[in-house]
């Protein structure tokens, strides 16, 4: 805020000293060449103190990811054959994204299916040899039976009958094995084409035919665009004010280059602190069916967590710290009243004419303090609700002039200013110079 108010300031000086030359060059009168002892005397704008509560905003910069986002990776390594998306196009679940080349693959499959019939073969051949000694283990008993045989050709025939089984218990773990290798290769085959897992928009591509890819390599990210959440890091300190429901307002540019305001509410906070930084991470969901906000982006978010007591309340360009003594205040323009009626400027009424000044007025220093702070209002004590203050042009006042014309503005054009860019603070400068120069050229 302090350097956001001390950049307002100091630009608008140049706008200020733009303003007095077009006004002293107005008229011959004599009272537009009064001086004081400080020489000419300077022209500033002042907004009418009010009273009331203003809402407490603590700004963040929050990070937008989308509310299902996925990174694409290939379970396979392989050189990719086809890209069938593109960079926003939007696929459904199960959409083929990319296909790797399935060459090497597909004779792999083949040889496995070679080894299958092979231990198939084995297998009959196994079961087939103990079926013939089965049979004469068989012939072999029966005659042992009537003492026909001798000992040692009923052993000999029954170990012949445990190699035959142990043969065929052999053959078909082969014939498993080169079964689950087959079903293996036809997997790795089916993984070549790669699916969109969720559906979505797909972005950062990083697939091109021709490229090797490994399980590392991410070929492209998929999120729904139409759900986004925007994260913000809350300190320790924090969360005693910021609370789950909390009202969240996402700033962002419009198609219109103008900055809009999404509303939204705290989704969520992580009750886990960061042991090192002694954070943790709050998520706000944002419906995003405009398409303003972007998986990515880097965004302010205000988070509006209660509202300060009733105090006089100025706007923040109003509040000037003295260089030399370190104190804190506003200039007031005393002798204007509440009859005085605060207009918009050339600007924002379409006029070619800048508005209208004050005869030359007192103005003096005050002293204030601060009670609380909101995005674009402070509420101060020292000085009264109605009292004009001085929102620009106080550096012209800092050498000890006692007197000013005053250009009266309204609170709305005030908040225009302070919501000014840098750059647009300055083409406003410029364009106000530009149409005092016209003026004094009629």
């Amino acid at each position: 805020m302090k350097n956001f108010s001390k950049l307002f300031k100091t630009l608008i000086i140049v706008t200020v000293a733009s303003t007095v030359t077009a006004c002293s060059g107005d008229s011959d009168d004599s009272s537009n060449q009064q001086q004081d002892q400080s020489g000419v005397i300077p022209s500033v704008e002042a907004v009418q103190a009010r009273y009331g509560s203003l809402p407490l905003v603590e700004r963040f910069s929050g990070n937008v990811r989308s509310e299902n986002q996925v990174s694409l990776y290939p379970e396979i390594s392989g050189v990719v054959q086809e890209v069938y998306v593109q960079n926003g196009d939007f696929v459904e679940q199960g959409d083929p994204i990319v296909k790797l080349n399935t060459g090497i693959l597909e004779k792999q499959l083949q040889q496995a299916e070679a080894n299958l019939k092979i231990s198939e073969a084995q297998l009959k051949q196994a079961k087939a040899q103990f079926n013939e000694i089965q049979s004469e283990y068989n012939r072999v008993k029966q005659l042992e039976a009537k003492d026909l045989t001798s000992q040692a050709e009923v052993d000999q025939i029954e170990g012949q009958l445990l190699s035959a089984e142990a043969d065929v218990e052999l053959a078909e773990a082969q014939r498993d094995q080169s079964a689950s290798i087959v079903e293996q290769r036809r997997e790795e085959l089916s993984k070549a084409v790669i699916k969109a897992p969720i559906s979505g928009t797909v972005g950062q591509r990083n697939a091109e035919i021709g490229m090797q890819a490994n399980t590392n390599t991410q070929l492209f990210l998929i999120g729904d665009l139409s759900r986004l959440k925007v994260e913000i890091v809350l300190t320790e300190e924090m969360l005693s004010q910021i609370n789950v429901g909390q009202t969240a307002r996402i700033l962002v540019d419009n198609r219109e280059g103008e900055q809009v305001a999404l509303e939204a509410k705290i989704s969520r906070i992580s009750p886990f602190l960061n042991e090192v930084t002694r954070s943790t991470q709050a998520e706000i969901d944002v419906n995003n069916e405009d398409g303003l906000l972007r998986p990515g982006m880097f965004v302010p978010v205000d988070i509006l967590f209660g509202e300060s007591e009733q105090a006089t309340l100025i706007p923040i360009s109003a509040l000037f710290t003295n260089t030399q003594t370190g104190e804190s205040g506003v200039y007031l323009a005393s002798s204007l009243g509440s009859e005085i009626e605060p207009v918009s400027d050339s600007s924002a009424n379409g006029s070619d004419s800048p508005a209208a000044m004050s005869a030359p007025t007192p103005v003096e220093f005050v002293p204030v303090d601060v009670i609380a702070q909101g995005r674009m209002e402070l509420g101060v004590t020292g000085i009264e609700s109605g009292q004009w203050v001085v929102t620009i042009g106080q550096d012209l006042l800092a050498e000890g002039r006692e007197q000013a014309r005053v250009r009266s503005m309204s609170w709305e054009r005030i908040y225009q200013l302070q919501n000014l860019q840098r750059e647009d603070l300055l083409e406003q400068i410029m364009q106000e110079r530009d149409r005092s120069a016209n003026n004094m050229n009629l």
